[in-house]
């Protein structure tokens, strides 16, 4: 069986919905998300933050709207950012109606939590009214009373009857443009629930596992609780909750699409651990490199790998690649699409191959006939 077999992931067939422009669920590709972390209504900070995940290749972005204040706000924000905007929504409904009259293009929202039919009934009309899809949004750590004392705990079963009460009351009110999801800060609870849900409907889901931690751990947790849903062909729309900058969370959902063959973003870097062997210093180089690179966009990969033993098999499989060791101290081999082309100096690998990836960049974008994929340097 070709490797390409085992890479094969088969996606849950699910409805379409738009987030402005961009299309979730259905045939589209798995979109990454992120949310500021600034005070909505300072207008300037918001838009500069929206500006870095956007450079950070962010396809949706979500802002809250805990205040009046903040849905104030929301125009000028709306109106600057290339992206489309998610408001989030709790408990007041009138903040979901400025929202969407502000230009949001989806409303993260709880319809029960709001209050009377009559007032959801208001909201689902501002969201017709102003192109907004809307996110039911689950969450293991507010739950409804009711259900935490008919379950006796947060469980999947309690987290999808929970989703699918929201969706049977937009759904009363002639709204079915939306997705669904129902996170938890365990990825086994999450996964779970997320499997109930996706056996239950066929709306889109928004996958995340919540308030996850810090950048390693966080990035660990949604890895295995994404990466599992995702390989089975659960997912649509996804969020790495990390506390870590926005633009952090954005690159490690690239990194999660790219491990499962589903999305290319940028340069995929192969790299050693590095040992003994290693004939430059990997792990410094590395590092230099991923922030080097930050700026292409289009799909490579890259190869850098320390001495002989593996350099060259890797090599083989990447657009580009530097092995160190072999013949003379200092000096390495360049690989290009997968054949050794020449020698190089130690010193000079970083600028040289920062100088090829972006070579290869234009040269792929030239043969698809765009511009290169290079956003401003940082």
């Amino acid at each position: 069986m070709s490797i390409r077999a085992y890479r094969d992931i088969h996606r849950r067939k699910s409805r379409q919905i738009h987030v402005g422009p961009v299309a979730v669920g259905g045939d589209a590709p798995i979109t990454v998300q992120t949310m500021t972390n600034t005070v909505t209504s300072d207008v300037r900070g918001t838009i500069d933050q929206i500006r870095r995940v956007e450079e950070a290749g962010c396809d949706i972005v979500r802002v809250s709207c805990p205040d009046e204040d903040a849905t104030k706000a929301m125009k000028p924000i709306c109106r600057a950012a290339k992206i489309p905007i998610v408001a989030d929504i709790h408990f007041h409904y009138k903040r979901a109606i400025e929202a969407a009259e502000a230009g949001a293009a989806c409303l993260r929202i709880n319809p029960g939590n709001i209050g009377s039919a009559a007032r959801v009934k208001e909201v689902v009309k501002a969201a017709k009214d102003h192109g907004c899809s809307m996110r039911i949004g689950v969450n293991a750590g507010s739950l409804e009373k009711e259900l935490l004392e008919r379950y006796g705990e947060p469980c999947p079963e309690a987290m999808v009857e929970s989703a699918l009460n929201h969706a049977k009351i937009l759904e009363d009110n002639d709204f079915t443009e939306f997705k669904i999801s129902v996170k938890a800060s365990d990825p086994f609870l999450a996964v779970a629930a997320y499997q109930g849900l996706a056996e239950a409907c066929d709306y889109p889901l928004h996958l995340g596992v919540t308030e996850a931690g810090g950048m390693i751990p966080g990035t660990v947790k949604s890895s295995i609780g994404m990466g599992m849903l995702l390989w089975s062909g659960i997912g649509d729309t996804i969020r790495v909750s990390l506390s870590a900058e926005p633009e952090e969370e954005v690159r490690v959902g690239f990194d999660i699409l790219k491990a499962l063959n589903l999305r290319h973003r940028g340069v995929n870097i192969v790299s050693c651990p590095s040992c003994a062997r290693q004939g430059f210093k990997v792990i410094e180089t590395v590092r230099a490199l991923e922030d080097r690179l930050k700026h292409i966009s289009t799909p490579m990969s890259l190869s850098i790998i320390g001495c002989v033993v593996n350099g060259p098999g890797e090599a083989r499989e990447t657009d580009l690649g530097f092995t160190g060791g072999g013949a003379g101290k200092g000096h390495g081999q360049i690989y290009l699409n997968g054949k050794p082309s020449y020698r190089l100096d130690n010193e000079n690998l970083i600028d040289h191959v920062v100088e090829l990836c972006e070579k290869k960049a234009a040269e792929i974008e030239a043969a698809r006939g765009d511009a290169p994929a290079l956003e401003p340097a940082q």
